[in-house]
């Protein structure tokens, strides 16, 4: 897996998302502590609402973000949010107020908004090799997880010595360091798209997204994901230290199982995918979601929440990593900004309504109904994804263009047929292919 680190300019571009990670990472923990010193008791609730803002941010920022990072160079827009996010960060400490959290949150998320997808759209270009692509994507997962363990780690070390305000000198320092990493290599340039209206380059992610039977599976199975993921996130603190009457470090424990899990999922998936097809992998992987959020209402104690939450890990990750395949196959490298923006915004919808669903649920009807309700959730999310994403799912497709002319630059190599041509080759949703042909 760590060979795709020998590309310079993927290894630049991987080390800045670690960077930019573990500076995320402190500035969670030290945005807590200064919650509870702006708030006091009611530091949750200014936590639930900054998270909701986040999520707000991230469905709503993306789609348009990428409308606009079509028409700039990607290195300058990605340094740009880099020094957007470093300046928030300064700021947080001087905050005196609540709103002022909120404003600047919003800020900041908004930036990561912008960042995320049009960084995971480089990707592709930066690596065409599909192989090659599988280890990068296994090797995100894996920095993601090691950052929910990592961020903590450091931070409790930290505050050790320094003020908790100082830990956003931490995310400070991310920001600038993933910036100047970024500005070490030179990034492909993507082709530039033919001139569309602001409405067009808007929706254009979202278009393609819903339109390709594929992706309008990754949809469903990313539903799946957030009800097990938000079960978790949200509630094992519940399970931990009030059903079972443990202690901090075994909350922390518990996740960790459950990011072993995904971990292990990462280094496996590389070689795996090589053996079987990404449909039946992801769908396999819901399956253990499934299976993992059925059995929840029946653990009864501490020693049975380890394996059944590494098993939730190994089964959020097998169906969530290889998104990133479906989604290069799915467009061509002019797109991929908007497509990756539209699944960033996507899946958060889906965490938008899985998070609060997880802490309401859990707190008013009790953890064995909530359970059974993401269960519920996620075994028809599955059922759909297997139903939309045609397990026959070839990437050439044989079809015909109605009106189009045998003399149309589309056209070349074409068969004349009625009043069109046909002909075959790599299908994705475009100018030229608005719908997907019905046989498929």
């Amino acid at each position: 897996m760590l060979k795709v680190l020998l590309n310079r300019t993927y290894r630049h571009l991987f080390l800045a998302q670690v960077i930019a990670l573990v500076g995320t990472g402190l500035a969670t923990v030290a945005l807590g502590l200064l919650a509870y010193d702006l708030a006091g008791a009611d530091a949750g609730a200014v936590l639930g609402t900054a998270l909701a803002i986040k999520m707000i941010a991230y469905v709503g920022v993306a789609p348009v973000a990428a409308a606009f990072a079509e028409r700039l160079p990607r290195r300058a827009m990605l340094v740009s949010l880099d020094l957007v996010r470093a300046a928030v960060a300064v700021l947080l400490p001087f905050v005196s107020q609540i709103w002022e959290v909120y404003v600047l949150i919003f800020v900041l998320q908004s930036a990561s908004a912008a960042f995320t997808p049009t960084f995971q759209a480089t990707i592709p270009d930066v690596l065409p090799d599909e192989q090659e692509y599988t280890r990068a994507l296994s090797l995100s997962r894996l920095a993601y997880d090691l950052e929910s363990v990592v961020s903590p780690m450091l931070a409790a070390a930290l505050l050790t010595v320094i003020s908790f305000h100082s830990l956003f000198a931490g995310t400070v320092v991310g920001f600038l360091g993933s910036a100047a990493l970024v500005v070490s290599v030179s990034l492909p340039i993507a082709n530039a798209p033919e001139p569309r209206g602001i409405y067009d380059r808007t929706t254009r992610g979202i278009r393609i997204y819903l339109a390709t039977p594929r992706l309008r599976g990754l949809l469903a199975l990313n539903l799946a994901v957030s009800a097990a993921g938000a079960m978790v996130i949200v509630n094992t603190v519940v399970l931990v230290q009030s059903r079972f009457g443990l202690d901090q470090r075994a909350t922390a424990l518990a996740l960790a199982a459950f990011g072993g899990g995904s971990m292990l999922a990462a280094l496996v998936l590389p070689k795996l995918l090589e053996q079987i097809p990404d449909r039946r992998a992801m769908l396999a992987g819901a399956v253990l979601l499934v299976a993992g959020l059925v059995v929840g209402p029946a653990v009864s104690n501490y020693t049975l929440l380890l394996p059944l939450w590494f098993l939730l890990g190994l089964g959020y990750s097998v169906t969530q990593t290889p998104s990133g395949r479906l989604l290069r196959r799915s467009s061509h490298s002019e797109d991929r900004p908007a497509l990756f923006a539209a699944q960033f915004a996507l899946s958060h919808a889906c965490w938008l309504l899985t998070y609060p669903l997880a802490g309401w649920l859990g707190a008013k009807a009790g953890l064995p109904l909530t359970f059974i309700a993401l269960a519920a959730i996620a075994v028809i999310a599955t059922l759909i994804a297997d139903w939309v994403w045609p397990a026959h799912d070839p990437e050439e497709i044989e079809h015909t263009h109605i009106g189009m002319k045998a003399t149309d630059p589309h056209a070349t190599g074409a068969v004349p047929v009625g009043s069109g041509v046909r002909h075959r080759h790599v299908y994705v949703i475009d100018n030229h292919h608005t719908d997907w042909p019905r046989s498929f």
